[in-house]
């Protein structure tokens, strides 16, 4: 009889969950614009001279205390547009927030959208605004000290952060390559101008092409024992080129590992290497700035919506690829998902991955053992940023499960699957049709729903981080698996 696993991680896990969740959930929970109408056609002596871009939202010439009596009764998030008695160059924005009304001044212009302050964000739209206006509202009433924190970070911070946990062994592999080109251009000079990362990210082969690194400098000296294995670059610096950005879909910060929240110019982007960071964080980050990772940034630790949208398919080619693996060479592997495979063959995978996508040699003749495969695809679910059943979905599945009558469950859970975005959805449906496959061959593999669903419930469900014991969201995923043709018809 097998023992449910109560662990949140994997010990074996090569990396552990990198990303923190609390901001995007925290945003999740605020609220959303919504435009109040006016109930009946502008007066005439308002709609004079009136040069306006605003549709019923808009109210006319209304003073603040009229739009506050118009507000007073409605949700957080309702808004209305009004020109205020004496205005001469801009519109008033009276939004209810904290069941408050706050008013504001705006402006338009063609080209440049709207604004509160000529140096401030810009809107295509009054709906995105007042979206962004809210969140921020929200988080510094809900997220302080969590936003405290980030502003309280040193760079000391850096080599924790997700871009070295994700990416170390991809730098390393630039730096060797960087290595072998300074010990040519020894031979000839005692003190050489080179390209090259920090000494700490040095030792590794692979073959990647560096030819963008070309204009960074770095010094170098004589090693006194003229040994061309010890000549290893002492200094490194390239700034980056940090600029701000308007990040599409769901982004996380490399520094600081928390969400970079907002619908408009939520943080900084490094134009040369794609390094993505808070306002704040950005100018922690060292001047370490490698171009050739932004071509091999890859799909590891990137939001799943994000992935299948840029890929043009509905379920991450990671998932796809290793799953066919699996099926083709694992599925009578005693302790298939349960055994892992050796940490460092699963990170030279990953990198695969990442660099060469869908044309990765994943063959027997590549990795022999299955278990790398199997251990890579519960990788790149664990650094989802967003869980494959997500923070919304999460309580939907758990109440479902909790019902007593079977038939009620797996309506319930049909409808609680309904709740994940399409993209989950059909990983989730694919993985859990792929994983009762596996627990057909049982008696092969040792692998049943039970066993699988222990395995997979810390990968996969948007558990708390403090909760280690999963029996209930184990029971819930065992039920998924066994019931998927019901649950995903």
């Amino acid at each position: 009889m097998s023992r449910p696993l109560t662990m949140a991680v994997e010990p074996s896990s090569p990396v552990q969950k990198v990303w923190k969740p609390e901001l995007y959930k925290i945003q999740l929970e605020a609220p959303t614009p919504k435009p109040l109408h006016r109930s009946r056609p502008l007066p005439t002596n308002n709609i004079k001279n009136e040069d306006h871009c605003y549709g019923p939202e808009y109210h006319g010439l209304i003073g603040h205390l009229d739009a506050e009596q118009l507000l007073s009764s409605k949700t957080d998030g309702t808004y209305l547009l009004r020109r205020s008695p004496n205005a001469e160059d801009y519109y008033t924005l009276s939004v209810r927030f904290n069941n408050r009304t706050k008013h504001f001044k705006i402006y338009y212009k063609p080209g440049k959208g709207h604004y509160l302050l000529e140096q401030s964000k810009h809107y295509e739209t009054i709906h995105d605004l007042v979206a962004d206006g809210l969140v921020n509202f929200y988080m510094q009433l809900h997220a302080a000290p969590i936003i405290q924190q980030i502003n309280q970070q040193t760079r000391n911070c850096f080599q924790q952060s997700p871009y070295m946990t994700l990416n170390r062994r991809k730098l390393r592999a630039l730096s060797h390559e960087l290595g072998k080109s300074i010990v040519g251009a020894k031979a000839q000079s005692e003190v050489v101008t080179v390209n090259t990362i920090s000494n700490e990210l040095v030792n590794e082969v692979n073959n990647i092409n560096t030819s963008s690194l070309s204009n960074t400098s770095i010094n170098t000296v004589k090693d006194v024992t003229d040994n061309a294995d010890a000549i290893l670059p002492l200094v490194y610096e390239k700034a980056h080129t940090f600029k701000v950005h308007n990040f599409k879909g769901l982004n996380w910060c490399e520094f600081c590992a928390n969400f970079l929240w907002g619908f408009t110019a939520q943080g900084m982007k490094c134009e040369a290497c794609g390094f993505m960071a808070h306002f704040k964080c950005a100018e922690l980050v060292p001047a370490k700035c490698v171009p050739d990772m932004k071509r091999i940034r890859g799909v590891f630790g990137t939001d799943l919506t994000t992935v299948v949208q840029l890929y043009q398919s509905s379920v991450p080619f990671v998932v796809r690829r290793c799953v066919e693996e699996v099926e083709a060479r694992g599925m009578l592997q005693e302790g298939i998902y349960r055994v892992s495979g050796f940490a460092d063959e699963i990170d030279a995978l990953k990198l695969a991955l990442d660099r060469e996508g869908e044309k990765t040699d994943m063959s027997e003749a590549a990795y022999g053992n299955v278990n790398v495969i199997a251990g890579t695809l519960k990788l790149y679910l664990r650094l989802l940023p967003v869980p494959l059943i997500t923070f919304q979905a999460y309580p939907c599945f758990m109440q479902a499960a909790r019902s007593t009558n079977a038939a009620e469950q797996l309506i319930n859970m049909t409808e609680a699957a309904k709740c994940l975005p399409p993209a989950h959805y059909n990983c989730l449906k694919f993985m859990a049709e792929h994983l009762k496959r596996v627990a057909s061959h049982y008696a092969a593999n040792k692998m049943n729903e039970h066993n699988l669903a222990t395995v997979f419930a810390p990968t996969l469900i948007a558990t708390p981080q403090h909760m280690t014991n999963l029996t209930e969201e184990i029971f819930m995923l065992s039920t998924l698996i066994a019931n998927c043709e019901n649950i995903f018809h």
